[in-house]
């Protein structure tokens, strides 16, 4: 393994404590075995990247080892470097997770970053599905929802404590939230601090937990709300209503409840944007000489006249009577698309009286009866 620390961190001889701090940060990144399980060369060159770093970064060894080298050192001296052989993971208690705690994330005792007493959390959002009838989604509703989420200790009111008791100093830390640990390592003893694992960070734990939430302040519980739906919503919106999710701690805001919207299908209508689209059935003569139709609308029935002559699919508008904007008074249309209907079974005089159309219309009858074909043959 290459001895030259500053060739390991990439870095000149001149190089200033932030551009040493900078080049160690983006390599232990980039050789951490997190990053790279089962490669032997990175967890070697993390090794040695760690060892750099810790000279380097202390003026005083740094001194030492522009000096002497890291082979040397005075004679008797204590602080000579005999290459990796000796750097051992394993003095920092939990291996590489430790060292690259140590160096991102606890710090060094007088320097770094350290743990701090963790303050108000928000709460989660959460999600749900909202169905609604087409009726609904156009003229707007009130639904009443059952939703499960955590939400604030009943009993104990989200202090996590059983009535009745305190919430206490943590006997670990002694209240602030972090622990000092001293490790014998080969570049001497290095002070970490790291979070409490009795308080985790708070510095503060119930005398006793409360029995309904265990101590968590928060429990499961299924609530009713009350929500408004708007006219004139469409299938796939989304409803947030802020502060109607899960139950922060410690303080912490409540998350938002994000309701989407979906719109059943309808026997009679179907909605396109703020249009409503129909389909209505006439026999053939009501098509052929006009009609005066009720039709069904969201508004109530409606009378559409038809003219005579109309053709099979030929569609016709009635203004505004589909679905109100969700902003403004201005509504849709209601669209009708007409179906004709040919009878199926004709009694005798309904076929005499046909035929007899037929002739008027100067087209010939066969011997069956029917009409006698165009097409030459």
């Amino acid at each position: 393994m290459e001895k030259d620390l500053y060739a390991i961190l990439g870095i000149p001889k001149t190089a200033t404590d932030s551009e040493i701090k900078r080049a160690y940060r983006k390599l232990a990144q980039k050789h951490h075995p997190d990053m790279n399980k089962g490669n032997a060369e990175s967890e070697q060159k993390f090794k040695g990247i760690n060892v750099a770093y810790e000279i380097l970064s202390d003026k005083k060894k740094r001194a030492q080892y522009d000096q002497f080298g890291i082979a040397g050192g005075p004679a008797g001296g204590q602080g000579g470097f005999e290459g990796f052989s000796g750097f051992d993971p394993s003095n920092f208690g939990g291996g590489f997770s430790d060292i690259f705690e140590t160096f991102f994330g606890g710090g060094f005792s007088g320097g770094g970053r350290t743990s701090k007493k963790q303050g108000p959390v928000p709460g989660n959002d959460i999600e749900s599905v909202l169905s609604l009838t087409l009726e609904e989604s156009a003229f707007g509703a009130e639904k009443i929802l059952e939703i499960n989420k955590s939400d604030t200790c009943a009993r104990c009111k989200g202090e996590g404590a059983e009535p009745g008791t305190q919430v206490v100093t943590c006997s670990e830390c002694h209240g602030t939230g972090q622990v000092r640990t001293v490790r014998q390592t080969i570049l001497g003893q290095i002070q970490a601090v790291r979070t409490c694992s009795k308080c985790h960070g708070e510095g503060r734990i119930p005398e006793k937990p409360c029995s309904e939430c265990h101590g968590q302040m928060r429990t499961r519980q299924r609530s009713k709300l009350t929500v408004k739906i708007p006219s004139g919503i469409e299938n796939g919106a989304t409803i947030r209503l802020r502060e109607k999710g899960e139950a922060g701690v410690k303080g912490g805001r409540h998350g938002d409840l994000y309701l989407h919207i979906q719109v059943m299908p309808h026997s009679e209508f179907q909605r396109q944007g703020y249009d409503i689209y129909s389909l209505v059935k006439l026999h053939v003569l009501e098509a052929i000489l006009g009609t005066t139709l009720s039709v069904k609308t969201l508004h109530g029935s409606m009378k559409l006249k038809i003219p005579s002559g109309t053709q099979h699919d030929q569609v016709f508008k009635i203004k505004n009577h589909g679905v109100p904007h969700i902003r403004g008074e201005e509504k849709g249309d209601h669209y009708v698309k007409v179906q004709i209907e040919t009878p199926k079974r004709l009694s005798r005089k309904e076929r005499e009286l046909y035929q007899e159309i037929a002739k008027e219309s100067g087209l010939n009858i066969d011997e069956d009866g029917g009409l006698l074909s165009k097409l030459k043959f």
